[in-house]
């Protein structure tokens, strides 16, 4: 890359500091990649309550600083965090916004009302920032509803600003049916132009869309994968947003996220009980073997068993793989691993298999790191049948720990599985495309049977898949030449 960027990521969450998701993963991925190509990388995130201290801690002492947020002032600290010599976080501490239980919504579940306030004064605290510390910035980097409102700012609030006057604006949508819709009672506080609360820009039946607004003022704006992009160009995947994305034009492309191989890599996870590679399989049966105790299945390496981790929501087809999953397992010889927490009628339900099928179904409501990285190991095969899914990430790990994906081929899932061949045994996975749930039974009785009836094409697949690579150098190329567009349709 010859042209070296100073970039401002505003982001509402980001590992290992606050994560819902897996934007976080990205905002924490993404960053770091780009900093180690020769960028000098900002992030600026909320304060969470939430967030341990000891990873906050620094040698330099926080800020003060003022915000405007339309006519009022706001005053807020500021604390730094250098990660590297190009990385630095800016951690924007308002207790009134969040010093909260959760990111988003209580534990109920129920959106904060005033989030449009809340993350509309994190996107202009980013903007004042780079003016208090007077860093001249090239591009504004936001991500999802949450710091759309970013882009906005920059376009109008500080376009003459010396700091932040020639940046551009990227936005990536990490996923379309988040869209932070609110009343419109809040767009006084946020401080945007009248004549900008119209169909084209912020306005939504009378109310705001904040990631509509951050669509119109981006100078380019990328979803997480490129089947997914294309998707969100028609009416059934867009959530009403297809049209203002197709006035983008070439300013909207897909850029599949990468992974971070040094947390997800069986060859050096200190997660799992014992390592192994492309080269030396052996260590995997002994995952699988102390899985299948943790859970309480039948020690047996002949049953093919078959993981999950994820959140439990009707987005991921939990509610399709709830109407399968007790025929699977009342007609194929097979057993599951189950991770997630989510939807409370889910977890409900998942969590009564435990004791309806002893030995065959384990399930585990929540979420633990160390056990995702150990479902990850010891399972022969990883199921995602996901109604749509803007990138995922879930099978991507499945491919490096030689753990087979069965997925319904849409977004990420697409583009990231290679279907099985029958008649080669070539392929890294098992792919359906109908969202129902005979689709998901019977592709599962199609690994299973490959499992028992055709395993040298099995151990043929898992090879393949655990050479693959979706590094995040890859992806760290394209989003610079992205950046390099951004700036070049700025200019124009």
């Amino acid at each position: 890359m010859e042209n070296t960027y100073t970039i401002l990521f505003v982001v509402s969450e980001s590992v290992p500091f606050a994560k819902t998701g897996g934007l976080a993963d990205v905002a924490g991925a993404l960053p770091k990649t780009l900093a180690k190509r020769g960028h000098n990388v900002m992030v600026v995130m909320p304060y969470y309550a939430s967030i341990p201290r000891e990873l906050l801690a620094s040698d330099e002492a926080p800020f003060s600083m003022n915000v405007w947020m339309g006519d009022k002032e706001e005053w807020c600290l500021v604390h730094t965090k250098k990660i590297t010599k190009n990385l630095s976080y800016y951690f924007i501490d308002f207790q009134n916004y969040f010093f909260r239980e959760g990111l988003y919504h209580n534990a109920a579940m129920q959106d904060y009302l005033d989030n449009p306030k809340r993350f509309a004064f994190l996107s202009q605290a980013a903007m004042y920032l780079c003016k208090t510390l007077q860093k001249k910035i090239d591009i504004v980097h936001a991500h999802d509803w949450q710091t759309a409102p970013a882009l906005a700012y920059l376009k109008t609030w500080h376009a003459d600003c010396p700091y932040l006057g020639n940046a551009a604006g990227v936005l990536t949508i990490h996923n379309i049916g988040y869209q932070g819709k609110y009343s419109r009672e809040s767009y006084s506080y946020l401080g945007f132009r009248n004549e900008d609360f119209r169909q084209e820009i912020f306005e939504d039946y009378g109310g705001i869309n904040l990631l509509k607004g951050g669509i119109y003022f981006a100078d380019m704006v990328n979803t997480v994968s490129p089947t997914y992009a294309n998707e969100t160009l028609t009416p059934g995947h867009s959530h009403g947003l297809d049209h203002f994305l197709k006035q983008k034009g070439d300013q909207y492309i897909g850029i599949l996220n990468g992974v971070d191989y040094s947390e997800w890599d069986p060859a050096s996870d200190k997660l799992i009980p014992r390592k192994y590679s492309a080269k030396n399989i052996a260590g995997k049966k002994i995952c699988k073997e102390q899985l299948q105790h943790y859970f309480g299945l039948y020690e047996q390496d002949c049953i093919p068993l078959i993981g999950m981790v994820s959140r439990m929501a009707s987005q991921k087809g939990h509610y399709l793989l709830a109407d399968s999953i007790e025929a699977i397992v009342n007609n194929m010889q097979v057993q599951f691993a189950i991770l997630g927490s989510g939807d409370k009628e889910l977890e409900d339900y998942f969590a009564s298999l435990n004791e309806k099928y002893p030995g065959l179904i384990g399930v585990r409501i929540g979420y633990d790191n160390a056990l995702a990285h150990q479902i990850e190991a010891g399972s022969d095969f990883f199921i995602m049948p996901s109604l749509y899914e803007p990138c995922g990430l879930n099978q991507i790990y499945s491919l490096r720990y030689g753990t087979l994906p069965i997925v319904r081929a849409t977004g990420g899932l697409d583009d990231t599985v290679e279907q099985y061949d029958e008649s080669t045994g070539e392929g890294t996975g098992f792919k359906f495309y109908d969202a129902t749930s005979r689709a998901i039974y019977d592709t599962v009785g199609w690994a299973v049977s490959t499992w028992y009836d055709r395993q040298e094409h099995y151990r043929q697949m898992q090879a393949a898949a655990m050479k693959r690579s979706f590094s995040w150098d890859e992806s760290a190329a394209r989003y610079e030449a992205a950046y390099e567009r951004a700036l070049e349709i700025r200019r124009s």
